[in-house]
């Protein structure tokens, strides 16, 4: 029998065409198809066809954000945001090069990308990180533990405070993903909620990756059938596509459980890398451009630009444009680069 190989797992050639043809049939209903019916069909008498907004738009919205920055330490970043083939724009980013104080040295940056609606996300752009300072443990002394900690205590605390403003102006609806890195002198802290990710290159190789949480991976599955919810077609009961995520509160509700342990979990992999004069460039990235290209391909087209390109921001927009012309219909959004003034460090 004939096999496609899909990372490690082997997959039977009659099962991806399956896949693709569902995949057919799932996008032609949300552009306003019936799903359900045959070619030709036309509804009973005095039944209503329902006709159900697509996601995606005809062609797709090219205008793109792009903006740049420097912290006096000598980092620098530049950004860039573009709407592509999707019907509205759920994307945000924080930007901070300089933390102050005590923290002059520290950076932060962090892409929210929205599902459901955009409200969680633009909340989470403007209180993650005050969430993260408040907790207190982060300090000049830059102590590993400490500062995954604080990581992981500010997105809880987020999700907290949340889930109060959401009760309260009735917008429950809706959830973001979120990756963040934040900059000490001596280490870059990852912190993934979701599959959006942050991938690091060193000596033009990848370094390290955070892990998408989805629901069909083993433990993220597990919590969430333990929370009393199902994984099907690589959805949490058929219809969420992310195992962690902050908002997403109608999959928090499971009695006598934690919020780490609800269906969608908003605490996130924090995760710790020592600097090293060899860091080439970083990148934090949505979905929509790891759906369309693996680390590795990223890693060597930004390399490979970097050689020729001095200007930050045209890499930022080529590497949208990138993602955005190898598959039609999907997101592409909230993209920026870091990079300091020995080593470059991208950020997307």
């Amino acid at each position: 029998m004939r096999t496609a190989r899909k990372g490690s797992v082997e997959m039977p050639a009659f099962v991806r065409q399956l896949v693709k043809e569902t995949e057919k049939r799932v996008s032609s209903f949300f552009k306003g198809g019936r799903g359900g019916a045959s070619d030709g069909e036309q509804p009973g008498e005095g039944e209503k066809e329902e006709v159900i907004p697509s996601p995606y738009l005809d062609r797709p919205v090219l205008d793109k954000l792009t903006e740049e920055g420097c912290a006096r330490w000598g980092l620098t970043y530049a950004l860039g945001s573009m709407q592509g083939w999707r019907a509205n724009m759920e994307d945000f980013h924080n930007c901070v090069p300089q933390l102050g104080g005590e923290l002059a040295e520290w950076s932060f940056f962090a892409v929210f990308d929205g599902h459901a609606g955009s409200t969680v996300a633009q909340y989470c752009s403007q209180h993650l990180l005050g969430h993260i300072l408040a907790t207190d443990g982060i300090g000049p002394e830059d102590n590993p533990e400490k500062v995954k900690g604080a990581i992981t205590e500010g997105f809880m605390q987020t999700d907290k405070h949340l889930h109060s403003v959401a009760r309260r102006e009735g917008w429950e609806r809706g959830g973001t993903t979120v990756v963040s890195t934040l900059i000490s002198p001596y280490y870059i802290y990852f912190a993934n909620c979701g599959d959006s990710r942050a991938m690091l290159c060193r000596s033009g190789q990848v370094c390290f990756s955070t892990e998408d949480h989805k629901p069909y991976s083993p433990l993220e599955k597990e919590r969430i059938e333990s929370a009393g919810g199902s994984v099907s077609l690589q959805r949490i009961n058929g219809s969420l596509a992310v195992s962690r995520a902050l908002g997403d509160f109608s999959y928090k509700g499971a009695e006598n459980r934690t919020p780490g342990q609800q269906m969608v979990s908003p605490e996130p992999e924090v995760c710790v890398v020592e600097r090293s004069p060899t860091d080439e460039f970083l990148v934090l990235a949505c979905d929509g451009v790891w759906d369309t290209i693996s680390n590795e391909e990223l890693c060597a087209f930004i390399h490979n630009r970097l050689q020729v390109c001095t200007d930050l921001r045209d890499v930022c927009t080529q590497v949208i444009d990138l993602c955005l012309y190898k598959v039609r219909g999907k997101p592409v959004c909230s993209s920026f680069l870091i990079c300091d003034e020995n080593n470059k460090v991208l950020y997307f």
